[in-house]
């Protein structure tokens, strides 16, 4: 379940007479969405300040939790960003839900933010991982099996962060074992956020240190 503690809250006009509510409002006809409406974009810009207020006040970024394993097994979700596969202690992953449309803020522009969805009528901040990672975004032919790009709803000590993906392979529990230390090349802004390597199903995976990820993430919304 979404954590809401740090959620903005905001007059959600949207929800009550808007397009997921009666409809009532005398401007749903002239903007056909309320994605259209400067309430709802203001509403937006509201909520990505409210996300650096609650970095700068969170006193958690560096505290060693610990990853989510037994004493042999991690608990990891497997995920694509073009040709790169990736991933996550399953911990902060806390929804995956289908593509949806996302509101730009073309006037708040910030360095891997896409905008903003509405997450069963609450605003969460949608951010591309690939940008942020410094991947190149290539893919390759995946036609040979049927691919389904998903929306990854993490969970971070100030709130959700939605990061579309490319496709899932589900959550593996992978023996620690298989987990090799490994950074990759210095330069490349990844290695910043790798705990190490492995081998699955055919698969060379870079396993993300999820704790300074999403402080980066919200580091960028800031």
């Amino acid at each position: 379940m979404t954590d809401t503690r740090h959620q903005t809250t905001v007059d959600d006009c949207w929800n009550r007479i808007g397009v997921f509510g009666d409809k009532s409002c005398p401007l749903v006809e002239r903007h056909i969405h309320c994605r259209n409406c400067e309430t709802y974009s203001a509403a937006a810009i509201t909520l990505l300040d409210r996300y650096g207020d609650s970095l700068s006040d969170s006193g958690n970024y560096g505290k060693d939790e610990g990853r989510q394993h037994s004493a042999e097994q991690s608990s990891l979700l497997i995920f694509r960003l073009g040709d790169q596969w990736l991933a996550i202690a399953s911990r902060c992953l806390a929804e995956v839900m289908p593509v949806s449309p996302v509101h730009g803020l073309p006037h708040r522009r910030k360095r891997g933010l896409l905008g903003v969805i509405n997450v069963r009528g609450t605003l969460v901040a949608c951010l591309s991982l690939e940008e942020l990672l410094g991947l190149d975004g290539a893919t390759q032919n995946h036609h040979e099996r049927r691919v389904i790009p998903r929306m990854l709803i993490l969970q971070s000590d100030s709130g959700p962060l939605v990061v579309p993906v490319d496709e899932i392979r589900g959550i593996q529990r992978i023996p620690d074992h298989a987990i090799s230390p490994g950074k990759g090349d210095a330069g490349q802004t990844i290695s910043r956020f790798t705990l190490g390597v492995l081998q699955w199903q055919g698969y060379s995976i870079t396993l993300l240190d999820e704790e300074p990820l999403l402080h980066h993430m919200l580091g960028s919304l800031a």
